[in-house]
């Protein structure tokens, strides 16, 4: 279209109305860049905007970060339903009491809702006894209803897993908000201690427990946790956790405070790195039947190089070295079952991978004899029996072979529920003979001190927190020379083998064959899946009666190393 006069149309621009004064002399447009705009930069003139009173005022400040809580539109579209009607999504999980959901932001029903929904999700599976916490969410959400410093271990927690998975340091630091409070009412809960409140005390000393990150923490909720089981007793099948309680009632003498170190002597160290070559050579025996790329592949590599550092590490002594040496193995064995059983529900080769997983903590258990019991092996021992259940199932010719073929594979992890269970009833009953267990008081002073303590003294929003996603990386006990891959606090979800660790990194003499994998099938010729496996044999090497006189069980496993 020809401008005024017929010549060419001028080109449309908008005009600047605050530009600055020296581009307005000059008839040249401004981009008002401030405190200095790049006309004058350009020239290297001075700009009249710097003459500005408010050029050498600071930036306001950024609205700050929301935390991930990884809202979808679907999420958003059910709490606001359940905002508005008070309707818990998930009537299956039978939360009874329920809280009265409409008092609760919707950032509190988001955290509520991730745990629901995965919990849901594995009771519609059956597979929610495979983990070490979903089956017993809906019992910490009933006792929530009335008890609020239990609902903040519940938020505590789920947001850790959402830290986990987001990466999110908001997110963190709404965990650390929600433990605090927890953490508090816990201390106010012990202090008018009853029947009454014992079974919201124990809730949420588990939960905590569950979540702390150092050393003295863990210890005064842990123990803190086995007084009041002892304080329940003479009510305890009255309880919600009257299971727990049982399966979990802890052995007299036993104390976590205590920083003594453990001497390690030359012969209880070669069984240590025996039991650390027959995990391995376990999982290296599996690795061909699984494939390259999923998920499952790539947390056995994870697991192996996690193997890998204890071996080339200093033998840990202290319990709080201890706790640190397990802390990884402790993390995975919350959020990884999870994650797996989510993703495939009850495949037959995320069932024997999660056994591999479960079998390695009732493994390491003399390894590391003043915290593992408790850390992560009785909490293992229950869904590793519930897969092994599962998995022998599928022995029936009715199955593939492939099928069948991976049922054989969590033979270790079989033998390891024996060794843990044998090793376990002996203590108890060497323990018992040797000091009677007194009938239990309340005794809850000394626990609320320990809490008082412990609130004083760990900021939640520092150095040491409650969730499992948030300490210092339990890579630290890497020995010279080793470099830990991971790079982030979060100790990251598994990328490729060859990302993680190294694809050669266990092709060393350090790993000698054992009857866990031999070299029929640490390389097998054709496709794995067309290999059925012969009966297993329980291996005869590394075997001790650990002292076990008069004690007979027909089994003969691994020692206590002490």
């Amino acid at each position: 279209m020809a401008g005024p006069g017929g010549g060419p149309s001028r080109r449309s621009h908008t005009k600047s109305r605050k530009g600055c004064k020296t581009c307005k002399r000059r008839h040249i447009r401004c981009d008002e860049t401030f405190p200095q705009c790049r006309n004058c930069t350009k020239h290297q003139v001075r700009c009249d905007y710097m003459d500005s009173p408010t050029a050498m005022m600071p930036e306001s400040p950024q609205a700050p970060q929301q935390p991930n809580l990884l809202w979808t539109p679907e999420i958003e579209a059910t709490i606001e339903l359940w905002s508005q009607t008070g309707e818990f999504p998930f009537p299956e999980l039978r939360i009874y009491s329920q809280p009265q959901w409409r008092a609760y932001a919707k950032t509190d029903l988001r955290l509520i809702h991730h745990l629901s929904s995965i919990t849901n999700e594995m009771f519609r599976n059956s597979t929610s006894k495979m983990t070490l916490w979903a089956d017993m969410m809906p019992k910490f959400l009933s006792i929530a209803a009335s008890h609020p410093f239990v609902m903040h271990s519940i938020l505590a927690f789920s947001a850790s897993h959402l830290a986990w998975i987001s990466q999110s340091t908001e997110t963190r630091n709404l965990a650390f908000h929600h433990a605090s409070i927890a953490l508090k009412g816990l201390h106010d809960g012990i202090s008018s201690f009853t029947k009454m409140n014992s079974d919201a005390v124990l809730a949420s000393s588990l939960l905590l427990a569950w979540q702390a990150t150092d050393w003295r923490g863990w210890a005064s909720l842990v123990t803190g946790t086995k007084t009041v089981i002892q304080s329940m007793q003479p009510w305890r099948h009255e309880s919600l956790f009257a299971d727990y309680i049982a399966e979990h009632s802890p052995m007299p003498n036993r104390h976590f405070m205590d920083p003594v170190s453990t001497p390690v002597s030359q012969e209880a160290r070669t069984q240590q790195l025996n039991t650390l070559t027959d995990i391995h050579n376990s999982l290296q025996r599996m690795q061909p039947y699984l494939s390259r790329n999923d998920q499952e592949t790539k947390w056995v590599d994870q697991l192996k190089g996690y193997l890998d550092r204890l071996r080339a590490s200093n033998q840990a002594q202290t319990p709080e070295e201890q706790f640190n040496q397990l802390y990884a193995l402790r993390k995975w064995l919350f959020w990884v079952p999870i994650s797996l059983l989510s993703a495939k529900r009850g495949d037959v080769n995320v069932l024997c991978v999660l056994a591999h997983f479960y079998a390695t903590a009732l493994a390491l258990e003399p390894m590391f004899p003043d915290v593992a019991s408790v850390f992560v092996s009785d909490l293992s021992l229950l869904p590793l029996e519930e897969i092994v259940t599962v998995v022998q199932g599928y022995q029936d010719p009715r199955y593939d072979s492939r099928i069948q073929t991976m049922s054989y594979l969590v033979q270790y992890p079989i033998d390891m529920v024996s060794s843990y269970k044998t090793r376990r009833e002996w203590t108890r009953q060497h323990k018992t003979a040797v000091s009677p267990v007194q009938q239990p008081s309340y005794a809850l002073e000394s626990i609320n001190l320990d809490l008082e303590n412990q609130i004083a003294q760990y900021s939640y929003g520092q150095a040491h927190s409650l969730s499992p996603a948030f300490a210092p990386s339990p890579l630290g006990f890497l020995p010279p020379g080793m470099s830990s891959t991971p790079t982030s606090p979060f100790l990251d979800v598994p990328r490729t083998s060859a990302d993680a660790y190294g694809s050669s990194t266990y092709a060393t003499s350090s790993y000698a064959p054992s009857s866990y994998a031999t070299s029929n099938y640490a390389s097998p010729l054709g496709s794995p899946a067309n290999v059925l496996l012969p009966p297993y044999a329980a291996p005869s090497e590394h075997t001790y009666n650990y002292g076990m006189s008069g004690y007979t069980s027909g089994f003969v496993a691994t020692p206590i190393w002490t």
